[in-house]
Formats: structure tokens, C-alpha cells, sequence
């Protein structure tokens, strides 16, 4: 009589070590390719990549199948899978709409933040802001991330949520990319300080149009270090 909660047992643990692994394969590719060390265009080799990452192509390949729908990884017949190369055309098309959503969920927070949550947003801005001053890059893209992302979490729109989140995927290392030059990184910086503001008056138009104009701005600031059109 126990052999059968016995085997239910079995059958739930085994699942769920299985998913566990493949979604720690998925964000450490993830990584690789965020980071820059797979760059656009390079062939994923998964005997390579095995070895780095210390597991079987089993996981591995379905960490594949979720970075190709993430847009990172693309797979063509007779070439295999390779890391999405983005053309200059694409990067403007991309950040284009994450500016569009951007505002419209600035626009939405201005008038609808409570003051607990400004008081977060507020917090992580601030912390951002002495990344910034210590000269500390990567610690700063981190909590910048992290602000846009809740930024559209505080619009209380589930779709514009899980769109926003799908293309900042595809868009985070060459927004990293845009950070990498001194004077980019002072005006970003400015710029999030002006959307701070004008959040904390409760201006809409103003917080979606200084939203869109910055991300608008980072895109410009990519687009110019892409070779073709």
C-alpha cells in the first residue's frame, strides 16, 4: 500500500531536478552571451560548451531551445545554431518600441505611484547614483536594469510587463555597450535623475517624454558603433 505515494513522490522529484538544470544551463548561456563572450554571430559549439559548462547536450539543448526564443540564439538548416546577430536596422527597430513602452508606463507611474513604492524606486536610484559616483560600472547596470524593469512592473499592465521583458532580453548587452563610453554614462545618469523628478511631481507627460527621449538616446549610442545599416 505505500508503494504507490512512494512512486508519486518519485515521479514529482526527478521533473523538477531535470527543470532545475536546464534553467541553470539557460542562465549561464545567457550570461555568456550578455557578457559579450559569445558575440553576435558565433557558432554554439555544444561539445565546447558541455565541457564549460560541466554538463550533457541533454540540458544543454533545451537551454538552447529557450535562448532561441528569447531571441538570443537563432538556428537556420545547414548552419546550426548560432548567436543572433543584430543588424543596425534591428537594434533601431528594437529600441524604438522598448522607448514606446517605456513612456507609456512612465506616463502610467507618474500618476499612480504610491508613496511606498516611490520611496523603493527612490532607493534604488540612489544606490545607482553611488555606483556612479565610485566609478563603478557594472555594479550601476545592474540596479539600472533593475529600475527600468520595475519601472514598467509599477504601470500594473501584465502584457506591457512580459513584452518589455522579451525585447530588454535581447537588448541588455548592447544597452551595456552604450554605457561604455564616459560621457554616455554622465548624461544617462542625468537622465534618470530628470525621470526621478518628474515621477516624484507627478508629471506624466513629462516623465514619458524624458523616458522616451533616454532610451531613444541609448539606442542612438549603440547605433553608432554598428558597421552597416
Amino acid at each position: 500500500m505505500n508503494l504507490h505515494p512512494k512512486n508519486t513522490s518519485a515521479r514529482t522529484v526527478r521533473p523538477v531536478r531535470r527543470q532545475q538544470l536546464h534553467e541553470n544551463v539557460a542562465r549561464q548561456l545567457r550570461a555568456l552571451i550578455l557578457e559579450g563572450v559569445l558575440s553576435d554571430g558565433d557558432r554554439i559549439i555544444e561539445t565546447a560548451l558541455c565541457a564549460q559548462l560541466n554538463v550533457s547536450r541533454t540540458p544543454l539543448r533545451e537551454a538552447i531551445k529557450t535562448l532561441i526564443h528569447e531571441g538570443l540564439i537563432e538556428h537556420r538548416p545547414n548552419r546550426g545554431a548560432r548567436v543572433t546577430k543584430t543588424t543596425a536596422k534591428e537594434m533601431r527597430q528594437l529600441f524604438e518600441v522598448i522607448s514606446g513602452l517605456e513612456m507609456l508606463a512612465a506616463e502610467t507611474v507618474a500618476t499612480s505611484i504610491k508613496p511606498t513604492e516611490f520611496k523603493r524606486l527612490q532607493s534604488l536610484h540612489d544606490k545607482m547614483a553611488m555606483h556612479h559616483a565610485a566609478g563603478e560600472r557594472d555594479e550601476y547596470f545592474v540596479l539600472n536594469h533593475q529600475i527600468h524593469l520595475k519601472i514598467v512592473e509599477l504601470s500594473g499592465n501584465p502584457i506591457l510587463v512580459e513584452t518589455h521583458a522579451s525585447l530588454m532580453t535581447r537588448a541588455r548587452h548592447l544597452r551595456y555597450q552604450a554605457l561604455a563610453g564616459q560621457d554616455r554614462w554622465m548624461e544617462a545618469m542625468e537622465e534618470h535623475n530628470g525621470i526621478m523628478k518628474a515621477f516624484e511631481a507627478g508629471d506624466a507627460a513629462l516623465a514619458g517624454r524624458l523616458m522616451k527621449q533616454h532610451v531613444r538616446r541609448t539606442g542612438e549610442v549603440v547605433e553608432a558603433t554598428f558597421p552597416g545599416p
